[in-house]
């Protein structure tokens, strides 16, 4: 190995540090082995922070008829039957002793009265559900998980950027990367490699994702060989802020409408009572006069979790759409959005101890007292539901030695997730990853000498916008890029429009091939987008060629030219792969059978 690289030996190596991260490289440290872990920018600065309303785990503490089949059916719903089942049922069944684990390493969670993890309503939810730390959930799980992550002695790698995974034989044994401060390359060596990096939404003009979202993990995967499933599912949170501009797309969460939250339009009229699919209607009532009775009764009655179920809890795909449908028709608020009212419905005190962080949000951001005004939210690109293909025991791809977790993993939630399933996927296949990816290495024995000169070319090749005197600027490709995916592969999807992006797409991929960056790798913003160029052309390609071949509306993909839910597109995902000719591949692969036992949770209400 060349003396000028700076290189590191582990037998796990996990890249990114948010929930699922953490948790795998918790597991495998507790396993014995040596293991590292990268990040992006700092330990705790993760998108798991952006979770506010809570972690979906059956735990039955405010209504006992909560179980894990009956969040597995949820889940299954709310994915459109697209699921991978077996993931599902992992998840339903492992999320509650997950959620006690958080606790004994002193998650501190909002309590009923008799000392219980407390839970609340959240849309697809059948029962409430989601353990939470008043709005700040995710803050509050990053923290727990720091603290456990320090306590292992595992070393942390941070603002430190992977480029490419290494290959030996087929399988992964390291990676090539290099310090954001200095731009020094860095090598990894290790035996098992597990890609925890987040999600794509800076993909999107307009998402909630801050500036790490850029689909490293889903681009190294795919550049290593491995298969990438459900990308034309990306959810769009149907509120983030929209004013101030400054801030637009940053969430607002779930739970603002799960405490009784209402949204409106500019004519002071909840909508959402107009926007109830049939599929719901049975559930929730059967008429807008209907269900309006049923709701102001029940808040007359009584103010339990349960009274407090509402058309604004549908699942999010659904109330995204609606919030844009008024907008269209010219019932939007003023900035684009729509209305969403707590202020009417709650005391300034009951905001303020259920809802501190939007409420600290709103009056520093935007200078809105949310205990005596509405808010003006809109749908932000949230979350990809698609990702790496992996088997759903243990977490690994296709390529031997790499594994994944989190949101960069696919087969959990597919079409549709339901608010609250992220934070529980982080640790129930954070945990798996990091434990399978600990035997992947044990059983591997010896660690693989890498080769010189395929670490030479990476970071020849790493280094090489900067050999160009002259060229494209990575940030104005970037925008056109984000141009192009909100404009024709966004919330609305037609046919010509996704082949639009595409035939943009593949413009932008010539244009990022001759990008330019001037002055040296020390600080250098443009070098670091250029870098990052690449994994959003990959994540932006998947996500409209996806779209273009799911010819039908399901979940969060929604086209206006096929807006029925057609059977034959329910018995397949899609798989797409980088070929041998370098081109993006995609086929048709028929899902998993659910058996018999499972199936039974679908022919009668759970």
């Amino acid at each position: 190995m060349p003396s000028t690289y700076e290189t590191h030996e582990y037998d796990v190596l996990v890249i990114g540090a948010g929930g699922a991260g953490m948790r795998a490289a918790i597991e495998a440290a507790q396993s014995g082995l040596r293991t590292g872990l990268v990040c992006k920018s700092l330990l705790g600065k993760a998108h798991t922070v952006m979770a506010e309303g809570g972690m979906a785990a059956a735990l039955g503490n405010v209504d006992k008829r909560d179980n894990w089949q009956v969040h597995y059916r949820d889940t299954i719903l709310g994915g459109k039957y697209l699921n991978q089942w077996r993931m599902a049922q992992i998840h339903a069944q492992e999320a509650p002793e997950r959620a006690r684990e958080l606790e004994t390493w002193g998650a501190v969670f909002d309590r009923t009265p008799d000392g219980k993890i407390l839970q609340r309503n959240f849309g697809g939810h059948k029962y409430p559900r989601l353990a939470h730390v008043g709005d700040r959930t995710g803050l509050e799980m990053i923290r727990t998980l720091q603290d456990r992550t320090v306590s292992q002695e595992i070393k942390v790698h941070m603002e430190c950027t992977i480029y490419r995974l290494l290959k030996r034989d087929g399988a992964v044994v390291g990676a090539v990367g290099y310090w954001r401060e200095s731009g020094r390359p860095i090598v990894f060596k290790a035996k098992s490699v597990v890609l925890a990096t987040g999600g794509v939404g800076k993909c999107y003009r307009v998402t909630s994702n801050s500036w790490e979202g850029t689909g490293d993990g889903h681009a190294l995967a795919y550049l290593a060989g491995a298969e990438l499933m459900d990308m034309e599912f990306m959810q769009v949170h149907p509120t983030g802020m929209i004013w101030p501009p400054s801030v637009r797309g940053i969430l607002v969460t779930e739970g603002v409408r799960g405490e009784g939250g209402t949204l409106k339009n500019n004519k002071g009229e909840r909508f959402m009572f107009n926007y109830i699919p049939e599929m719901f209607r049975s559930e929730t009532a059967e008429t807008i006069e209907e269900a309006e009775r049923w709701l102001n009764n029940s808040l007359g009655k009584k103010k339990d979790q349960e009274a407090r179920r509402t058309p604004e809890l549908l699942t999010r795909d659904v109330v995204a759409r609606a919030i844009r449908d008024e907008v269209q028709a010219g019932r939007g608020s003023p900035h684009g959005g729509a209305l969403l009212d707590i202020a009417s419905r709650r005391s300034a005190a009951e905001i303020k101890k259920a809802l501190p962080s939007m409420y600290h949000q709103f009056m520093e951001l935007g200078g809105l007292d949310i205990t005596k005004e509405p808010m003006e939210v809109g749908p932000t690109a949230h979350y990809v539901m698609g990702g790496v293909k992996v088997n759903p025991e243990t977490q690994e791809s296709n390529v031997p030695g790499l594994f994944a977790a989190g949101e960069c993993a696919a087969g959990l939630h597919v079409a549709n997730r339901l608010g609250g399933n992220s934070l529980s996927d982080l640790i129930v296949f954070g945990r798996r990853a990091g434990l399978f990816a600990a035997e992947h290495a044990k059983a591997m024995g010896k660690q693989p000498e890498l080769i010189d000169t395929e670490v030479d070319a990476l970071v020849k090749e790493m280094f090489s916008v900067f050999d160009r005197s002259a060229g494209e600027n990575a940030f104005i490709i970037t925008e056109d890029l984000q141009t192009t995916m909100e404009k024709n592969a966004g919330i609305v999807r037609l046919e010509d429009e996704l082949t639009t992006a595409l035939n943009d797409l593949g413009n932008l991929r010539e244009r990022a091939e001759k990008v330019h960056v001037s002055g040296d790798c020390r600080f250098n913003p443009g070098w670091h987008q250029a870098i990052v160029l690449e994994n959003l052309l990959v994540c932006s390609e998947a996500i409209a060629k996806c779209a273009r071949e799911r010819r039908e509306s399901r979940g969060g993909h929604y086209r206006l030219d096929a807006e029925a839910t057609l059977p034959e597109f329910g018995k397949f995902n899609h798989v797409v792969w980088r070929g041998d000719d370098g081109s993006m591949k995609l086929r048709q692969e028929p899902l998993p059978e659910m058996p018999p036992e499972l199936k039974t949770l679908f022919e009668v209400k759970a």
